[in-house]
């Protein structure tokens, strides 16, 4: 297969990240790829994931924190991680709220205005985002593509699922532990007599159906399998695809080369790599400026040959004008494709 057919193939898996160092044109892509998916007939949802929104700037209209129409088969989403976590906020309240005496609601109030704050918190409620879009994905589009924040964000990002999973775990083992030493307890008489506000919280031995308790194991355990699926997902080379974008500059080579690193160490592939913005020998012009610009970029292709060898790779040539519109991320899709 050539290299554009491993990436018009991408097209056809249910999400597509596009990741890599800020800077190098990640939104470009993504774009282009989405405009060039709906041309094809694919149902397309595109989603920015970094806080330095510009979706809205390159296609020229208003995209904000809810899905929005950009054209005929594609629909655009800037998720805003502020808004995000402050709804996430909210659910946690309500859900608290009704596992705890009302004398308390002024506490939990007070701890999770904290919490809103504290840091992590916005990182956390965005991967809850990405995690509910990745478990929608397949029902409502064809294809799922992440305009993701700079490369080291995506890597925790992805990490999270993981590490989320195993803390839900260990508070559903704490609880079934807690529900057997309460059992115990019960057994000698001792049990059932605690009557402070907490105590229905404190015992999860043989409770009913519907109890505050219940409850609790219900959403834990809900929590947990959206993690799973979402690494399920993450992890199926049929379902998922990354491509990594970068220039012909040594800084960006560097990042790139951490970025596959981290990636693989979660057994996440890379699907291939766009070489954005390579001054290429089909540019035309000289000078001094220009033939030491396009020695360079030569010099650095020929390095990225050398490093990434074993992934697929794709060239988009610097183009002469900037790229915004539909017209210019067409043309850079059939660059692509």
């Amino acid at each position: 297969m050539t290299i554009s057919g491993v990436v018009r193939d991408l097209l056809d898996r249910q999400i597509l990240f596009i990741g890599g160092k800020g800077g190098v044109g990640k939104t470009t892509i993504a774009a282009s790829l989405a405009i060039s998916a709906a041309d094809l007939g694919y149902t397309c949802l595109l989603v920015s994931t970094d806080p330095a929104h510009s979706l809205g700037d390159i296609f020229g209209i208003e995209i904000g924190d809810s899905e929005t129409t950009v054209s005929e088969n594609l629909t655009a989403l800037e998720i805003d991680p502020e808004r995000t976590a402050t709804a996430h906020i909210v659910t946690v309240k309500d859900n608290m709220k009704r596992l705890v005496h009302p004398r308390l609601y002024s506490e939990v109030d007070r701890q999770l205005e904290l919490a809103a704050h504290a840091p992590g918190t916005m990182e956390a409620a965005l991967l809850e985002r990405v995690a509910e879009l990745v478990c929608e994905s397949g029902s409502k589009y064809d294809l799922l593509i992440f305009d993701t924040a700079p490369s080291g964000h995506t890597v925790r990002l992805l990490s999270l699922p993981e590490i989320m999973s195993s803390w839900t775990d260990g508070l559903l083992k704490h609880r079934a532990q807690s529900g057997r030493f309460a059992a115990m307890l019960k057994t000698f008489g001792n049990a059932g007599q605690a009557s402070d506000e907490l105590s229905h919280l404190d015992s999860v031995a043989d409770h009913a159906p519907d109890s505050p308790e219940d409850r609790i194991q219900d959403l834990l355990s809900a929590r947990r399998r959206k993690f799973i699926i979402t690494r399920e997902r993450l992890l199926d080379a049929k379902t998922t695809s990354f491509l990594l974008v970068l220039n012909p500059d040594h800084l960006s080579i560097l990042e790139t080369e951490k970025v596959i690193t981290s990636l693989l160490s979660f057994d996440i592939k890379i699907a291939a790599l766009v070489i954005n913005r390579a001054l290429t020998s089909s540019i035309s012009g000289s000078g001094e400026f220009i033939n030491s610009r396009r020695t360079q970029d030569s010099e650095y292709l020929d390095r990225i040959k050398s490093v990434f060898g074993s992934f697929p790779r794709v060239v988009v040539p610097l183009q002469p004008r900037d790229v915004y519109g539909f017209d210019s991320l067409r043309d850079i899709g059939k660059k692509l494709l």
